[in-house]
């Protein structure tokens, strides 16, 4: 597949959603299906919520194009455009089949709201389905000694934990207009990289795809946003980010292990990280929701949304910079790289108060 091409299923995406944004904020206002500011929230008036929809509708029809294209014969008669889901087999449909299912539990949640208990079900039974089609963990790799350890049963409940973790992480991240879905485009076009050059062609589908719908969503969602991808959006683009990083980046037996991948979504892993840490360290609940997130401390130190996000997204694009690199040098520089991460990371932490106690608000 040439960049041609992919830019060709980036562009599909980014002007599907881009026409099917609109639509949906209209039918969702209409209905009254609307996100309320207040709290934690910086918005301060009624917004749609069901920015998802036209997110998963941008994925759709590249996944779409791509299918189309290699069943009509279009593009395989092109030397640089091999078939690619058509021989896919059933990890892909698997993972078709995950990302409608988060889809939707995220869609009831926006509508109805769910128990979180239910909420966790539901993401659990949607990152069984792309398992069950043998999209797993199999190994962890050591990226500094090369070494393998082979996970066998254990395989099953780790690829769970990763998938729903990606899912999460995105979600909790989604706190300012145009984050989630920028920290999403960064971590999809790295992985997009990544796929290429590993020729992992079904991923490399799937991020160009990722890429096209969240830049096209950013048109309406960057800072004055008109609609917000709600937990629809935000669980799939998670949910979507953790399928790619097992079909493009997961199965290197060596230079690419657990780190990498972390590094790519470097920021939103980090946020949980510390929320985490400084609910337990000030004895809360750790599902208490408060406003000590990344984007809150930023705010409170005075920098404007647009100026926060545009720092986060430097942030973001430093550390996947960081994740590609370990990949390339040799193992002493592996090291280092690492620990340049962590030390700027923590710095950054330190400087932003995020293990410092903050308000707490009713619910996450």
């Amino acid at each position: 597949m040439s960049l041609l091409h992919h830019l060709f299923l980036i562009a599909v995406a980014l002007l599907t959603t881009v026409a099917v944004a609109p639509l949906v904020r209209r039918v969702s206002v209409k209905a009254g299906i609307v996100d309320h500011g207040g709290g934690r929230k910086v918005h301060t008036t009624a917004i749609s919520r069901l920015g998802g929809v036209a997110i998963l509708a941008g994925i759709a029809m590249a996944v779409i194009a791509q299918f189309v294209g290699e069943t009509l014969h279009m593009w395989t008669s092109a030397p640089s455009w091999t078939p690619v889901l058509t021989i896919a087999g059933p990890t892909f449909l698997g993972t078709v089949g995950g990302l409608l299912v988060i889809f939707l539990v995220g869609l009831v949640d926006d509508l109805r709201g769910l128990a979180p208990g239910v909420k966790f079900a539901g993401q659990l039974v949607a990152a069984s389905i792309p398992i069950a089609a043998g999209l797993r963990v199999e190994f962890v790799g050591n990226p500094f000694t090369g070494g393998l350890m082979q996970l066998g049963l254990l395989a099953y409940p780790i690829t769970a934990l990763w998938i729903v973790g990606f899912a999460n992480v995105i979600n909790l991240i989604d706190g300012l207009d145009g984050l989630a879905a920028g920290i999403s485009a960064i971590a999809a076009a790295s992985f997009l990289v990544l796929a290429v050059q590993m020729n992992e062609l079904v991923a490399a589908v799937l991020a160009a795809a990722v890429i096209g719908a969240c830049v096209g969503f950013l048109f309406f969602n960057f800072n004055p946003a008109s609609i917000i991808m709600g937990d629809s959006g935000a669980l799939l683009l998670g949910f979507a980010l953790a399928c790619m990083s097992l079909q493009g980046v997961m199965k290197s037996v060596a230079a690419i292990t657990l780190v990498v991948p972390l590094l790519v979504i470097g920021v939103p892993v980090f946020d949980t990280a510390s929320a985490i840490i400084r609910r337990w360290r000030h004895g809360r609940p750790i599902q208490e929701a408060d406003d000590g997130h990344i984007h809150h401390r930023l705010l409170h130190r005075g920098f404007s949304q647009r100026q926060t996000v545009l720092i986060i997204y430097v942030w973001s694009i430093a550390l996947a910079a960081g994740g590609y690199a370990m990949r390339l040098v040799p193992v002493m520089w592996k090291a280092i790289v690492f620990a340049v991460l962590a030390v700027l990371s923590g710095l950054m932490a330190s400087w932003l108060g995020l293990f410092a106690q903050a308000r707490n608000h009713g619910d996450q």
